[in-house]
C-alpha cells in the first residue's frame, strides 16, 4: 500500500474520539463502570473530542456496555455537546426495525448528535450468539439486506421495508452511518456505499492497510460523502513515564490473554511482570494483536501517533484504553488530548 506522508501539523487538526467499552473491574459492579463511563464522557467533552462510542458486546462480564443503545441514552443525556454513537451495534444480533426506532428515538432526544456504528461480528461467543437468537435466521452474510433494510426505514424513498412497515420515531430522521470492520468486508461494503467507514485496528490490525486501500479505491461518491472517510482504532495509554504506561497497559494485556485462553473476565490491576502470566507464544500473538498502540510518556505517544498517522492516513482517530484505575484513565485521556493540541 502507497505510504501516507503528514507533517505535525496535521496531527494537531486530526479529530481525536473515544472508543468505551465500560470496562466492569475486579472489586467494582455494572453500576459503577457505567458511571465512570458518563465521568469519562463529560471530561472527553471538555477534552474536545469529536464523540463518544460504545461497542455492543455480550456475555463478558467485564464489559457493561451490551445493552449499547441505553448506555448511549445515559451518555447522552449527561452531557451537552459531543456526538455519542455505537461501535458499534451488531446488526445481526437485531431485527432492523428495532434498530431504526432506537436510534431515531435517541436522535429525536438528542438531535444532531447520534452516531449509528454497524458491525456484523456476533459480538459475543457462540452460546451467547444462540441466546440472542443470532442462529434464527440471521448472519454475517446477510449483512447487506439488514443494511439496506435499516436505511429504508430512515429513508422512506429507499425501497427494503416490509410494506406498510414504518419506523416511528425514526423516518425521515438523518442519523449518520459508519460501517465497521477488521476485514476487506465492510471496507468495500462502505467504499460501495459512499458512507464512512472505521477499522477495528486496536484488537485485529493484520488487514488495516488493505481495507483501507480497498475502501478508498472503491469508494463511489454519495449523498452522504464526496470522498471517502476512514476512521482508525488505535489503543492510547499515556501516562509520565514510558514504565508507567507500561505497566497502565497490562490490565489490557491480561485482558487479551484471558481471550486467549478462552476465559473471561472483569479488568485486572496492572501488573509488574507479564512474563510471569503468560508463554512466549502468547506474548508474541497478543503483541501482534495490540500492535496498534501508542504506549508511553507524551514524548513516545506523540511520536507513535505521527507513524500511525503517516501509515494510513487516517481522516480521525478513534482511541481505546482499557485502564485499571479511572483516575489514570482519565488522565491518560487528558495527555492525549494535549498531545494533539500541542
Amino acid at each position: 500500500m502507497q505510504e501516507h506522508r503528514s507533517s505535525p501539523e496535521r496531527l494537531q487538526h486530526i479529530p481525536f474520539s473515544i472508543l468505551d467499552l465500560a470496562p466492569i473491574v475486579t472489586g467494582a459492579t455494572a453500576a459503577d463502570a457505567l458511571r465512570r463511563t458518563l465521568d469519562l464522557a463529560r471530561h472527553a467533552e471538555r477534552w474536545g473530542y469529536r464523540r463518544f462510542w460504545l461497542a455492543e458486546h455480550h456475555n463478558m462480564p467485564g464489559i457493561a456496555s451490551s445493552a449499547t443503545s441505553v448506555v448511549i441514552g445515559h451518555v447522552a443525556a449527561g452531557t451537552e455537546s459531543i456526538r455519542v454513537g455505537s461501535g458499534g451495534i451488531m446488526l445481526p444480533n437485531h431485527a432492523p426495525l428495532v434498530i431504526a426506532e432506537q436510534f431515531g428515538t435517541l436522535e429525536s432526544l438528542y438531535p444532531g448528535r447520534i452516531d449509528l456504528g454497524l458491525g456484523r461480528a456476533p459480538g459475543s461467543d457462540q452460546p451467547a450468539a444462540r441466546a440472542l437468537r443470532r442462529g434464527l435466521g440471521s448472519s454475517g452474510d446477510d449483512f447487506p439486506e439488514l443494511l439496506n433494510e435499516l436505511r429504508s426505514y430512515f429513508d422512506p424513498s429507499r425501497e427494503g421495508r416490509p410494506p406498510g412497515v414504518r419506523a416511528v420515531p425514526g423516518e425521515g430522521l438523518s442519523i449518520p452511518i459508519w460501517l465497521l470492520g477488521s476485514s476487506g468486508f465492510s471496507a468495500q461494503l462502505a467504499g460501495q456505499l459512499g458512507l464512512p467507514f472505521a477499522f477495528a485496528s486496536h484488537f485485529a490490525p493484520d488487514y488495516l492497510l488493505q481495507a483501507l486501500q480497498l475502501y478508498r479505491s472503491s469508494f463511489r461518491p454519495s449523498e452522504v460523502l464526496e470522498k471517502p472517510y476512514a476512521m482508525v482504532g488505535i489503543n492510547v495509554i499515556a501516562a509520565d513515564t514510558d514504565e508507567e504506561a507500561r505497566r497502565l497497559a497490562t490490565s489490557q494485556e491480561q485482558q487479551f490473554l484471558n481471550i486467549v485462553r478462552g476465559r473471561t473476565g472483569m479488568l485486572s490491576p496492572p501488573v509488574d511482570d507479564m512474563d510471569a502470566l503468560w508463554s512466549e507464544h502468547e506474548k508474541i500473538y497478543i503483541r501482534k494483536q495490540l500492535g496498534f498502540s501508542a504506549v508511553g510518556s507524551r514524548e513516545t505517544v506523540r511520536a507513535r501517533l505521527q507513524t500511525l498517522l503517516d501509515e494510513t492516513g487516517a481522516d480521525e482517530f478513534i482511541a481505546a484504553g482499557q485502564i485499571y484505575d479511572h483516575d489514570a484513565r482519565l488522565r491518560s485521556y487528558e495527555m492525549l488530548a494535549d498531545i494533539v493540541r500541542s
